[in-house]
């Protein structure tokens, strides 16, 4: 089988010069969940390493990678830095991760320019929302009135409330209209669309974004939730459909 190649943008672990257990050098990482929910449908994931800091050397770019792989799913993780949409941090905890942002801004406008589908998962919708000209909530506990606990550090992804799949959506093609179970492991959230995007699901209680999509050009959707988490058993929405959907777009990204 020719199987598809998915990048996976990395997680980062920086160096603290304070603390002796920590290592000297930056560490680079995926999760096993995201790699294995994108395996279950046969794709090969490939971690694609930064393009940056003191040990890079080279000719090789963000946009060799967006020419050899398929398409890019972008990690949940690492609070988005503040001042990638335009804001100082209102907390030292929420200062996020400026590195990473830059990385991965990068990336998703190198893939969508190669004309690669992008997925996003939690971080991963909220760094694509602001690549592409949106804010957000830096606490949605603290920012918006009336805001569910959407992370809970104890339940982790077993923290879980509805979401709305809003009609005539292409995500209300791919999974059942209607209101369905899914995990909630963020503290913050989109606050300004990016232009260009619609949204297709959201939280009933509160109104929290919970899934995205480009309304054209790049094929690039995120969702809010954890996919590579959901087990059955505990009654969340099956998202297979979700991740075949761009599985499939990479495959016609390739062939086109």
């Amino acid at each position: 089988m020719d199987r598809l190649r998915i990048g996976l943008s990395a997680c980062f672990f920086h160096p603290d010069g304070e603390r002796k257990a920590a290592p000297s050098k930056t560490l680079l990482w995926i999760e096993q969940s995201t790699a294995h929910w994108l395996m279950s449908e046969g794709a090969l994931p490939v971690m694609v390493p930064s393009f940056s800091g003191e040990t890079f050397r080279g000719g090789v770019g963000v946009e060799d990678y967006a020419r050899w792989l398929d398409g890019l799913v972008m990690h949940g993780g690492a609070d988005v830095w503040p001042g990638s949409y335009g804001e100082q941090p209102l907390r030292p905890e929420w200062h996020g991760d400026r590195v990473r942002d830059e990385y991965e801004i990068a990336l998703v406008r190198a893939f969508s320019a190669a004309g690669k589908p992008v997925f996003g998962i939690c971080r991963g919708l909220q760094l694509i929302n602001v690549a592409h000209g949106g804010t957000l909530y830096q606490d949605l506990r603290t920012q918006k009135p009336g805001a569910l606990v959407h992370r809970d550090a104890d339940a982790y992804d077993l923290n879980f409330h509805e979401v709305d799949i809003l009609a005539g959506s292409r995500l209300a093609q791919l999974l059942p209209p209607g209101r369905h179970k899914i995990n909630s492991v963020h503290h913050q959230g989109v606050k300004g669309l990016a232009p260009g995007f619609e949204v297709e699901a959201v939280s009933p209680v509160d109104g929290v974004i919970e899934a995205i999509r480009h309304t054209g050009g790049p094929w690039v959707a995120a969702v809010q939730w954890h996919p590579e988490f959901h087990r059955p058993e505990l009654g969340v929405i099956d998202d297979t459909p979700l991740l075949r959907d761009f599985l499939q777009a990479a495959r016609a990204a390739r062939t086109a």
